[in-house]
C-alpha cells in the first residue's frame, strides 16, 4: 500500500491538521475486503429495501395513516439516511487500494452521523410517548395525538437534534496533527479523538455532557414512560387487553432495547477496550440495527403485512 502520510512526526513538527485521512477499515487483507464488500452490500440493500417499503406504505396506504405509523415512517427514513451516510463510502473503501477520505468529507460524515444518531434518540422517546397515550388514554388518543401534534413532534425531533449537533461541534474543538490514520471504517468521534495532539480533556467533558443530554435524558424518559405503561397494563384484567398492549408496545420496546444496548456498549465502554472491538460494535449499530428495524415492525404486524398485500394486489391469509 502506498504510503500517503508520515505517522512518525511529533506534534510540534506538524501543527497543521491533515488534509487526508487513511481509514484502516475492518481488514487489511484484499480477499477479506472483497468478502466484506459482498456481505455489507447485501445488508445495505436489505436495509434500503425494508425501510423504503415502510416509508412508502406509511405514505400511500390510508390504513397506516395513524400516529404510530407516521413515526415509524420517520424512523425508517432516518435509518435510510443513517446507513447511507456511512455504508456506500465503506463499500467503496473495501475495494480501494488506498482507502482515503478528505478532511472536509470526514468531518461532514461525522457531523451527519451524530445528527442522525441524536435524532433517533429523540424520535424513539417521541414514539414512547405515543405508545403511552395509546395505552393510558385510549379514549382521548385521537384528540391528543392529532395530525398537527404528530407533525410538530416529528419536526421538533429533527430540529432539536440538528441544533444540539451544531452546539456540540461548536464547543468541542480538538486540534488534530501528526497521525492521520483512523483505525476505523468511518469517521467516528471516538476514533478521531485518538488523533488529537492538543489537550482533549475539555472535548471529552463536552462529549460526556452532550451524551448525558442527548442519550441518557431520552432513555430516562422512555424508561419512565414504560414504567407508567406497565402500571396501566397491570390494571387490565382481560387477556385480550394484555395481548393488545403487548402488540402495541412490543416492537418499539425491541427497537429501543437494540438501539440503546449498542449505544451503551459503544459510548459507555471500558477505557481499555481495543479499537477493533469498537469497530465491531459500530458495525452492529450502523449496519445491523437499521436492517432489523423494519423486520421487527413488520414480521408480526398485521397492519404492515396487510398494507403490503394491498399494494401488491394480493389478499392476506388470515
Amino acid at each position: 500500500m502506498t504510503r500517503l502520510y508520515n505517522s512518525t512526526l511529533p506534534a510540534n513538527e506538524n501543527e497543521t491538521e491533515p488534509e487526508i485521512f487513511l481509514l484502516t477499515g475492518l481488514s487489511s487483507q484484499p480477499f477479506m475486503r472483497k468478502v466484506l464488500f459482498v456481505v455489507f452490500l447485501f445488508l445495505y440493500l436489505i436495509t434500503i429495501t425494508g425501510n423504503g417499503l415502510i416509508v412508502l406504505l406509511t405514505a400511500v396506504d390510508s390504513h397506516l395513516h395513524t400516529p404510530m405509523y407516521f413515526f415509524l415512517g420517520n424512523l425508517s427514513l432516518l435509518d435510510i439516511c443513517y446507513t447511507s451516510s456511512t455504508i456506500p463510502q465503506m463499500l467503496a473503501h473495501s475495494l480501494a487500494e488506498n482507502p482515503t477520505i478528505s478532511h472536509a468529507r470526514c468531518f461532514a460524515q461525522m457531523r451527519i452521523s451524530l445528527f442522525l444518531g441524536v435524532t433517533e434518540c429523540i424520535l424513539l422517546a417521541v414514539m414512547a410517548y405515543d405508545r403511552f397515550v395509546a395505552i393510558c388514554s385510549p379514549l382521548h388518543y385521537s384528540l391528543i395525538m392529532n395530525r398537527k401534534v404528530c407533525g410538530c413532534l416529528a419536526a421538533s425531533a429533527w430540529t432539536l437534534a440538528f441544533l444540539l449537533s451544531v452546539v456540540i461541534f461548536f464547543i468541542m474543538k480538538t486540534q488534530l496533527c501528526g497521525h492521520n490514520v483512523i483505525n476505523h471504517f468511518a469517521c467516528e468521534v471516538q476514533a478521531l479523538v485518538k488523533l488529537a495532539c492538543s489537550d482533549i480533556s475539555a472535548s471529552l467533558g463536552v462529549t460526556l455532557g452532550s451524551s448525558v443530554f442527548t442519550f441518557l435524558v431520552p432513555f430516562a424518559f422512555i424508561l419512565v414512560t414504560y414504567v407508567r405503561i406497565g402500571l396501566a397494563v397491570l390494571r387490565i384484567r382481560s387477556a385480550q387487553g394484555w395481548r393488545k398492549a403487548l402488540s402495541t408496545c412490543g416492537s418499539h420496546l425491541t427497537v429501543v432495547g437494540i438501539f440503546y444496548g449498542t449505544a451503551i456498549a459503544m459510548y459507555l465502554k471500558p477505557p481499555d477496550r481495543s479499537s477493533n472491538q469498537d469497530k465491531f460494535v459500530a458495525v452492529f449499530y450502523i449496519v445491523v440495527t437499521p436492517m432489523l428495524n423494519p423486520l421487527i415492525y413488520s414480521l408480526r404486524n398485521k397492519d404492515v403485512k396487510g398494507a403490503l398485500w394491498r399494494a401488491t394486489g394480493r389478499k392476506m391469509d388470515s
